[in-house]
C-alpha cells in the first residue's frame, strides 16, 4: 500500500497548508492547516483528559454514545460520500458504501463495549481475576486509498475500548476525517476524545509516533514506512498494528466456473483504480483454460467503465495523484506485453487505463505492488505450482481461488500464506471478521470480534482467600 509518513525529511521545509486537489479535475478544492509537533503535543494533553472521562463512563453509556455517533454519520452519508469523491476520486456509489461502512463499524464496535470482559481463572489459595483496561491515547495513521473506512478500523474499536484517538489522515485526503470529527462532537462525544491532525507524514506522523504519551500506533500504508514506524515505536516499546502492502493472487483452476471467474476478475484489481492492498493483481490461470479465460476476461475488462466519479455509471475513477500515475506507468513500458488495455477520459485528471499484462514470475510487475489498475496473467500446470507461485512474494495479505472442488479449496487455502482468502469470491474485508497479513503485509489483526481487545491492557489481580493468622480483637 503506497503511503508516506513518519520518515526522515530530506526535501523542502514542512508545509504550513496542505493543498487538497481533486484528482479527477486537477483543481484545487481547498487548503487545510498542517499540524505542527507542538500542536500534536497539545492534542495529546487534551486527549488524555478526555480519555479519563470517557473511560470512567458506565459501559452502557459509552456504547450509547458510539451508537449516537453511528446514527449521526448515517444522517450524513451522502455529504461524506461527496467529500470522498472530490478528494479521493472514488465513484460516488463506492464512496457511499465507504461512509456506510464507518457507520456500521461504529455500531458493531458499540456492541462490544459491554462484552469486553475479563476472566476468573481457577488458582490455589484465592480468586484470580483479569481486567481489560484501555491503553490511553491511540494514534491512527490512515492512508489515502480508503480514507474513511480504514480510519474507522482503528478509531471505532479504540474508542469502544475506552481510549482516546488522534487520527492523522493522509496529506491528500483529510476532508472526510475532519468532518467525522465534527460529527463526533455533534453526537455528544467528549471534546478532545477524537481529534483529527492533518499534516505531512515526516512532521505530524513522526511527532505522533514518537510521542511518549501515545500508547499505541495503528498504521496502514507501505511496508517500507511501516518498518520505520515499527523501529520508532521500539524506542518506547510502543504497541503497534501494521497493515501494509500486498501482491495478492487470483488462482483460477481448470475446474472453476470460468465465466463467473472471468466476470468478477476486473473488479478484483480495478476497484478503486487498483489502489487497494488486497487487489488481485496476479492472476494465476491453469494452463489448460488459460486462453479461454483471457477470451472471457477481455470484454469484462472493457465493460469496467472509467469516467467522472460523480456519474452513477462510473466503475473506476482516476489515480490519486500525478506522482502515483508516474509510478504505475513505470511498470508498463511502451513495449510491455499487454494482453488487454482499457480506455480512460481525455483531458485533465490522473487517469490510467485498465491494463492486463502477460507475465512471468520474475517480472517486476509480477513481484512488486503496483497500486494501480494493472494485473499480470501467469499460467500454471498443477496445484503444487499454483501454491508455489502464490507464495512467491514477500507479501501475504489476501487472495482468491476459483474451483468447484471443495477438498482442493481447503487444501490450497491452508497452503497459501495469506491472512485473508476467498473461495469463488474476491471479498477480503468484513467488519465482523479479522483482517491482517502474513509476512511483510503487516503485524496484528484489525476488525472482527477481537478488535476491542487489541486496544486494551490485561491486568491480572489475585485475591487471597487464606484465613488470617492474626486473631480478631
Amino acid at each position: 500500500m503506497q503511503h508516506e509518513t513518519a520518515q526522515a525529511r530530506t526535501g523542502p521545509p514542512p508545509a504550513e497548508q496542505l493543498e487538497i486537489i481533486n484528482p479527477a479535475t486537477e483543481e484545487l478544492i481547498t487548503t487545510v492547516p498542517a499540524t505542527t509537533p507542538q500542536q500534536v503535543d497539545a492534542a495529546v494533553t487534551r486527549a488524555e483528559a478526555a480519555q479519563r472521562t470517557w473511560a470512567a463512563l458506565a459501559p452502557a453509556d459509552r456504547a450509547k454514545a458510539l451508537r449516537r455517533f453511528a446514527s449521526t454519520v448515517d444522517g450524513h452519508i451522502e455529504e461524506l460520500a461527496v467529500l470522498e469523491t472530490r478528494e479521493a476520486g472514488h465513484p460516488l456509489g463506492n464512496a457511499c458504501w465507504e461512509a456506510g461502512n464507518v457507520r456500521d463499524l461504529l455500531d458493531y464496535s458499540a456492541g462490544g463495549v459491554e462484552r469486553l470482559t475479563g476472566r476468573q481463572i481457577p488458582v490455589a489459595g484465592g480468586v484470580n481475576l483479569t481486567f481489560a483496561e484501555p491503553l490511553g491515547v491511540v494514534a491512527v495513521i490512515a492512508p489515502w486509498n480508503f480514507p474513511m473506512p480504514i480510519a474507522a478500523w482503528g478509531t471505532a474499536p479504540a474508542l469502544a475500548a475506552g481510549n482516546a484517538v488522534l487520527l492523522k489522515p493522509a496529506e491528500t485526503t483529510p476532508l472526510t476525517a475532519l468532518r467525522l470529527a465534527e460529527l463526533a462532537l455533534e453526537a455528544g462525544l467528549p471534546e478532545g476524545l477524537f481529534q483529527v491532525l492533518p499534516g505531512e507524514g515526516p512532521v505530524t506522523g513522526t511527532a505522533l509516533v514518537g510521542h511518549p504519551r501515545v500508547a499505541k500506533v495503528v498504521f496502514t500504508g507501505s511496508t517500507a514506512v511501516g518498518k520505520r514506524i515499527m523501529a520508532q515505536c521500539a524506542a518506547t516499546v510502543k504497541r503497534v498494528t501494521l497493515e501494509l502492502g500486498g501482491k495478492s493472487p487470483n488462482i483460477v483452476f481448470a475446474d472453476a466456473d470460468l465465466e463467473r471467474a472471468a466476470a468478477s476478475a476486473p473488479g478484483s484489481f480495478l476497484d478503486n483504480t487498483g489502489q487497494d492492498c488486497c487487489a488481485r493483481s496476479r492472476i494465476l490461470v491453469q494452463r489448460g483454460v488459460h486462453d479461454r479465460f483471457l477470451e472471457l476476461l477481455e470484454p469484462a475488462v472493457h465493460a469496467f467503465r472509467a469516467g467522472n466519479p460523480a456519474d452513477s455509471a462510473t466503475d473506476m475513477g482516476p489515480l490519486i495523484s500525478a506522482r502515483q500515475r508516474e509510478r504505475v506507468r513505470s511498470y508498463v513500458p511502451e513495449d510491455a506485453p499487454a494482453l488487454i488495455r482499457g480506455s480512460v477520459p481525455e483531458g485533465p485528471g490522473y487517469w490510467y487505463p485498465a491494463t492486463v499484462l502477460a507475465g512471468t514470475p520474475g517480472d517486476r510487475a509480477a513481484a512488486e505492488e503496483i497500486f494501480g489498475p494493472v494485473a499480470v496473467v501467469i499460467p500454471f500446470d498443477d496445484e503444487d505450482e499454483a501454491v508455489r507461485l502464490a507464495n512467491d512474494t514477500d507479501y501475504g495479505l489476501s487472495g482468491s481461488l476459483w474451483t468447484r472442488d471443495g477438498a482442493r479449496a481447503l487444501r490450497v487455502s491452508q497452503a497459501v500464506a495469506a491472512g485473508n482468502l476467498s473461495v469463488n469470491s474476491h471479498a477480503s474485508v468484513r467488519y465482523s471478521t479479522p483482517f491482517g497479513g502474513y509476512k511483510q503485509s503487516g503485524l496484528g489483526r484489525e476488525l472482527g470480534p477481537g478488535a476491542l481487545a487489541a486496544f486494551t491492557e490485561t491486568k491480572n489481580v489475585f485475591l487471597s482467600t487464606e484465613p488470617s493468622t492474626e486473631e480478631s480483637p
